[in-house]
């Protein structure tokens, strides 16, 4: 079993396949939607940027083409050492194990926070909002990429896999606490009919997994998923 954080709330998806999570990772977002709406906010040219659930490292050197220096924070240590292998020859990058409510962080010590799909859920990040506030500079910006699930085909699977979901309960959360709401659409882009269907099975449950793929199956353009997503930018 790998050392797990205290207080980490389990990712099943990257925890207990990476590789498969590593093929999602390719195909999300293949035209830079998202790093186009973050950059038009807050560019992280120069800054020093904190990717929070940063798993195996996938983002990290794409902050570290422009950032002054990058930290990864990971729970899983598993996942921390492989993401720390990923950027050992770029010196301006350093990951450390941790969780979101407890930041291994000086405070006042980044610029930008990126987050990806790690608080969908909303209530209950309140600790991990707070450490946020601590450790961001003034003029700095947190990032956090969500699932718009009104929309979109990944958006109806999502609510088919999560009937109780309330978008607009999470949306309220989000809005309260003085964050503002980009809407994006952005798609996953897929190399083979295997690759996809190994994420649908990670992401979904097994009958859902089962029913997305034969919809695929059916659409004109089967490796291809539109996907929205929101968003969400505070800067304290």
């Amino acid at each position: 079993m790998a050392e797990i954080a205290r207080g980490a709330v389990p990712s099943p998806n990257i925890w207990n396949s990476p590789q498969i999570y590593e093929l999602e990772n390719r195909a999300v977002d293949p035209d830079g939607v998202l790093a186009e709406a973050m950059r038009a906010i807050r560019p992280w040219k120069g800054a020093d940027v904190l990717d929070l659930g940063c798993g195996t490292g996938f983002h990290l050197p794409f902050f570290a083409e422009d950032a002054n220096r990058v930290i990864g924070v990971e729970p899983h240590a598993g996942l921390a050492s492989a993401a720390a292998r990923r950027t050992r020859d770029l010196p301006g990058v350093t990951v450390r194990v941790g969780t979101a409510q407890a930041l291994p962080l000086p405070d006042a010590s980044v610029d930008v926070v990126h987050v990806r799909w790690a608080y969908f859920f909303g209530p209950g990040c309140e600790p991990g909002l707070a450490e946020l506030d601590r450790v961001v500079r003034r003029g700095g910006a947190i990032f956090i990429i969500d699932n718009d699930a009104t929309r979109s085909t990944f958006g109806r699977w999502f609510r088919r896999s999560l009937p109780k979901y309330d978008p607009d309960a999470v949306e309220r959360f989000w809005t309260r606490r003085g964050f503002a709401r980009e809407p994006l659409m952005i798609r996953w882009s897929f190399q083979s009919r295997d690759d996809l269907a190994a994420v649908l099975r990670i992401e979904f449950p097994p009958d859902v997994a089962d029913a997305c793929l034969r919809e695929q199956d059916a659409r004109e353009a089967p490796l291809e998923v539109d996907y929205a997503v929101n968003l969400w930018w505070r800067c304290p």
